[in-house]
């Protein structure tokens, strides 16, 4: 076939009905990606519309005990967001119990995801089966097993079993967390340091540490959120030790005060500050 019968057949091609499907592949194309977009902006507002009713509804005014149909505008809820004793003492009580079981998790999270990243030892397959199990387990089995536990022990429910069992789950996230980071770790540079004198303690703090501390950070944020927010597990092994998850599920039966919108706000604003702190001082430590 001669040059110029290629070229005419080409400018057939281009010129000729074979081009009209590819017109309208690009303009489908445009429709299904329009498409998308726009589902994607429905499963968002369905997913942070609750959000917004908590938000909301923490300005209410309601006529009665409970805060579920908008009766006005009021800055009052906020000028007076600890009225409730009983309510104040759960959220310091959750708090408190987030922000130790996330320290000893995070600690030993980490080793456990560098141990899993840096050594090969017997039976490290089954270790690494038993730190997902946790993730996998309902929360009604992994209570209620925690339960038993605590019950034959004879240990009493209240804080410290609260603690426990919120260290059980909190390990497993955070551990898989600092695993995915860990992995793309360069190992050369613990070996540089090394090779400068260096020894192991002080490569894993000069070194290995602070790379890893983005990660390390985002696990503990999560893990921070998931023990806030936990019910089930904390529900099995509270006892008499109210918690504020617990609190709100008993106001429900009983009185439901705009007090609970404002503090559930307030948690979720200063979450919303952290989140962005950490991205912030990842982006930095990464540029």
């Amino acid at each position: 076939m001669t040059t110029e019968a290629s070229a005419a057949i080409a400018q057939t091609i281009d010129h000729g009905g074979l081009a009209k499907p590819g017109r309208n592949f690009r303009g489908t194309f445009k429709l299904g990606d329009l498409a998308l977009r726009i589902i994607a902006g429905l499963v968002l507002f369905y997913l942070f519309l609750p959000i917004l009713v908590i938000i909301v509804f923490s300005f209410n005014n309601p006529a009665g005990k409970f805060n579920y149909t908008w009766q006005g505008f009021t800055l009052d809820n906020w000028a007076h967001p600890f009225k409730y004793p009983a309510l104040a003492n759960a959220l310091k009580l959750s708090l408190e119990v987030a922000a130790v079981s996330t320290a000893i998790a995070t600690v030993l999270g980490t080793l456990v995801a560098v141990a899993l990243v840096r050594q090969r030892f017997r039976g490290r397959t089954a270790v690494d089966t038993f730190l997902v199990l946790p993730l996998t387990s309902p929360e009604v089995v992994m209570g209620a097993s925690l339960l038993t536990l605590f019950l034959d022990l004879n240990w009493p429910t209240g804080f410290v079993t609260i603690l426990i069992a919120h260290v059980a789950f909190e390990v497993s996230f955070i551990a898989m967390t600092v695993r995915a980071r860990i992995r793309g770790f360069d190992w050369t540079l613990e070996d540089a340091s090394l090779d400068l004198g260096s020894g192991p303690a002080r490569t894993f703090f000069k070194v290995t540490l602070p790379l890893i501390v983005p990660g390390i950070v985002a696990a503990a944020m999560l893990s921070f959120a998931l023990s806030l927010d936990d019910f089930i597990i904390t529900y099995f092994v509270s006892g008499s030790t109210v918690t504020y998850p617990l609190y709100v599920n008993a106001a429900v039966k009983a009185a439901v005060p705009p007090q609970i919108n404002v503090l559930a706000t307030m948690i979720l604003v200063v979450s919303l500050i952290l989140l962005a702190a950490g991205t912030m001082y990842r982006r930095k430590r990464e540029g």
